[in-house]
C-alpha cells in the first residue's frame, strides 16, 4: 500500500483565519489568491465555513473556531457551520453521541443552545483529506434525520430514502440517496429544485430529470444547485445572477457592454432566457437568468469532475487528476483566480498547477473556498 503523500489545506475569499489557530482571536482574510491555513495545518479533517467565522475540525477530535469569534472543544466527531448557528457531534458517555447546537457568537463557551442524543451504529467516517462521507453533517448518523439552521434544529427524514449525502442551500435541501438518485425540496423560486418550476416542494420529491443516472455528489448553493455523476458528468441548475451555473449571465455582460433592450423568452428545456436585442455579429445574445432544470456542463478540456462544492453565489470542482475549477461570483477572491472577476465559464485555478499540488477535495463558504491538496507523485 502507497504512503499517503503529506498535503495542507489552502483557503481564499473571505476566509476566517488570521494567525496560527489555537493561539487567539483571528480575523478574516480577504485573499484572492490560495494562502496556506495556519496552526494545526495537515491535521485538519474537515472544514466548514458561514461568511463570518470557520470551523475545524482535527484528527485528534478538536472543534477549532476562527474569524469572528474563536474558541475550541475537544471530543468532537464532525461540525457544520452556518452564520445561524454551529453544529458539533461530541462523543457521549455511553455508545452514541451528543448533537450540540451552538450560537457561533458563543465560541463553544458556556452551555449549547440545544442538545440531543443521536445513535452511532450507522455513522459513517471522515476519509484522508476531509472528504466528507455517508452521514457527514448536516445529515446525521443514520441518515434518519438532519441538521436544520432554524427550529426545529433536528428534522427527521422517511427511512425509504435512504440517504448517504444531503446538502442546504440558503432555502432549499438536496439529499442523494443510496442508489445514487438525487431528491430536492424546500423553496424553488430561482429554479434551485431542478424540477422544472419555480414551485416550493414542502417533502423529498425525486429529481426525475436525473432519474437513471447515478449521481455520486451534490452540493447546494445559496440558489443554485450541482451534481457530479458516477461517470464524472457535472449537471447545474438554479439561479445564473453571478454566473454560477457557468452559463451566459446578464449581470457579467453588463459589467462589459451596456445592454438597452432586452428581450425575455422560455427556451425548450423551460429555463428563461434573456437577450440583449442585438449582440456584436447582429445576432441575438441570450443570457440564463433561471436554470429550473439540470444542465450538463462541459468541463474545458474534457475533464472528469469528482467533486463539487458551493458558495452563496459561486461553485468550485475538483477533476479526477487533480485540478480544481472555479466560477460565478468572485468579489471577495472566492475563485482564486489572484483577482476579483467574476466568471460564468469554468476557470482552472492556476496556483495549485504552478505549485504542483494535486486537489483531493474542495469546500466552500458562502464568500470564501477551502481547498485540501497534496504534493503531486514523482513519476
Amino acid at each position: 500500500m502507497a504512503e499517503e503523500r503529506p498535503g495542507a489545506w489552502f483557503g481564499f475569499g473571505f476566509c476566517g483565519f488570521g494567525q496560527a489557530l489555537g493561539s487567539g482571536p483571528g480575523h478574516q482574510v480577504h485573499s484572492p489568491e490560495p494562502l496556506a491555513v495556519p496552526g494545526v495545518g495537515i491535521d485538519i479533517c474537515r472544514v466548514s465555513a458561514s461568511w463570518s467565522y470557520t470551523a475545524f475540525l482535527t484528527r485528534g477530535g478538536c472543534t477549532e473556531l476562527s474569524g469572528s469569534g474563536s474558541g475550541a472543544v475537544g471530543g468532537c466527531r464532525d461540525l457544520w457551520a452556518s452564520e445561524a448557528l454551529l453544529a458539533v457531534l461530541r462523543s457521549g458517555p455511553g455508545p452514541g453521541a451528543e448533537l450540540q447546537i451552538w450560537s457561533p457568537g458563543a465560541a463553544l463557551r458556556g452551555e449549547p443552545l440545544w442538545v440531543q442524543t443521536v445513535v452511532l451504529e450507522a455513522a459513517g467516517e471522515l476519509g484522508p483529506g476531509g472528504e466528507a462521507q455517508a452521514g457527514a453533517l448536516p445529515l446525521l448518523p443514520g441518515a434518519c434525520a438532519y441538521v436544520s439552521p432554524r427550529p426545529p434544529f433536528y428534522r427527521p427524514l422517511a427511512p425509504e430514502l435512504r440517504a448517504r449525502r444531503l446538502e442546504l442551500g440558503t432555502e432549499h435541501a438536496l439529499l442523494l440517496d443510496a442508489s445514487g438518485q438525487v431528491f430536492s425540496w424546500g423553496s424553488g423560486r430561482h429554479g434551485q429544485l431542478g424540477h422544472g418550476t419555480l414551485e416550493a416542494e414542502l417533502e423529498p420529491r425525486l429529481l426525475e430529470a436525473l432519474q437513471g443516472l447515478p449521481m455520486a455528489e451534490v452540493a447546494a448553493g445559496g440558489w443554485h444547485s450541482v451534481c457530479v455523476s458516477e461517470t464524472g458528468d457535472l449537471y447545474t441548475w438554479g439561479w445564473n445572477e453571478s454566473g454560477q451555473l457557468a452559463l451566459p449571465s446578464r449581470g457579467l455582460a453588463e459589467d462589459g457592454r451596456t445592454v438597452t433592450k432586452e428581450a425575455t423568452r422560455l427556451a425548450v428545456d423551460g429555463s428563461e432566457v434573456k437577450g440583449a436585442a442585438e449582440g456584436e455579429d447582429g445576432a441575438p445574445a441570450p443570457f440564463i437568468a433561471v436554470q429550473p432544470f439540470p444542465a450538463l456542463l462541459d468541463l474545458p478540456l474534457g475533464s472528469d469532475a469528482v467533486k463539487a462544492s458551493c458558495g452563496s453565489r459561486h461553485t468550485a470542482v475538483v477533476t479526477r487528476a487533480g485540478e480544481l475549477y472555479t466560477w460565478g461570483w468572485g468579489k471577495y477572491g472566492q475563485l482564486g483566480h489572484k483577482d476579483t472577476n467574476s466568471l460564468d465559464r469554468p476557470c482552472r485555478v492556476e496556483y495549485f498547477v504552478d505549485k504542483q499540488l494535486q486537489v483531493k477535495t474542495v469546500t466552500c463558504g458562502p464568500w470564501n473556498t477551502y481547498v485540501y491538496a497534496v504534493e503531486q507523485g514523482k513519476s
